[in-house]
C-alpha cells in the first residue's frame, strides 16, 4: 500500500519544526523529508538529519535536471524537495511529511491530487516576535526581515486544507495527530489496508 503524502507550512517562528519533529518520534510510519538548502547550517543541525546543506551551483544543477519535487527562493537561500526521495518513501509505504515553505507547497498540489496540506498560524503577531527573538539565533536585522515577510507567508493559509494555531504546543499537536489518524482511515486507504476483510464482511 502506497503512503500518503502530507505538507506543513508555517511562517517562521511559529514553532513547524519543533511539531513535526515531535510528530514523528510519536507516530508510527510516519517521516519527514529532509529538504536540500544553500543555506549555512544552525547551531545543532546535523547533515543529513536536519537538511541536506549544498552549494548553490549544486542545487540550480539539481533544478536544471528536474530533481525536485519544489523549490523556493526564501530569504537568500534556496530550499528543495528531491523527488526521488519522497517517492521511494511513498512507495515503500512510508507516510510522508513535507516541512516547507507555501511557495513549494503549491507546487507540489500542482503535481500530487491526493495530497493533505496543513498550515500552522501563531496564536498572535506579538508571539511570533517572541518567539523569533528568543531563537538568540538571529540577529535584530534579520529578525525583522522574517517578521516583515510573516503576514505575507501567513495569507496563505487560504490555500490548505486544514488550519493549526500553534498556542499550546501539546494542543497543536494533538491536532496534527488527528489529522493524520483522519486520513489513514479514509476509504481509500481503509479498502487497500482491508480489502479482504471488507470483501468477506459484505459477501452474502
Amino acid at each position: 500500500m502506497k503512503g500518503s503524502l502530507f505538507i506543513v507550512t508555517a511562517a517562521s517562528g511559529t514553532g513547524k519544526t519543533s511539531l513535526v519533529k515531535q510528530l514523528i518520534a510519536t507516530t508510527n510510519d510516519l517521516a519527514v523529508s529532509v529538504s536540500h538548502t544553500t543555506r549555512n547550517p544552525r547551531p545543532g543541525e546535523i547533515e543529513g538529519q536536519d537538511y541536506h546543506f549544498i552549494e548553490p551551483a549544486e542545487f540550480i544543477e539539481g533544478i536544471q535536471a528536474g530533481e525536485f519535487l519544489e523549490h523556493a527562493q526564501v530569504f537568500d537561500n534556496y530550499y528543495g524537495t528531491s523527488m526521488q526521495s519522497v517517492n521511494n518513501q511513498l512507495n515503500s509505504g512510508i507516510d510522508v511529511i513535507l516541512e516547507i515553505d507555501w511557495q513549494g507547497a503549491l507546487q507540489v498540489k500542482e503535481r500530487y491530487d491526493d495530497v493533505t496540506m496543513i498550515f500552522i498560524l501563531p496564536p498572535s503577531k506579538t508571539t511570533l516576535r517572541q518567539r523569533l527573538s528568543s531563537r538568540g539565533q538571529d540577529s535584530q536585522e534579520v529578525i525583522e526581515k522574517r517578521l516583515a515577510g510573516a503576514v505575507t507567508e501567513m495569507q496563505q493559509y487560504v490555500h490548505f486544507d486544514y488550519v493549526v494555531i500553534n498556542d499550546q504546543f501539546e494542543a497543536a499537536l494533538t491536532e496534527l495527530k488527528s489529522i493524520i489518524v483522519a486520513k489513514r482511515q479514509t476509504l481509500a486507504r481503509q479498502q487497500a489496508r482491508y480489502g479482504d476483510t471488507i470483501k468477506d464482511l459484505i459477501t452474502e
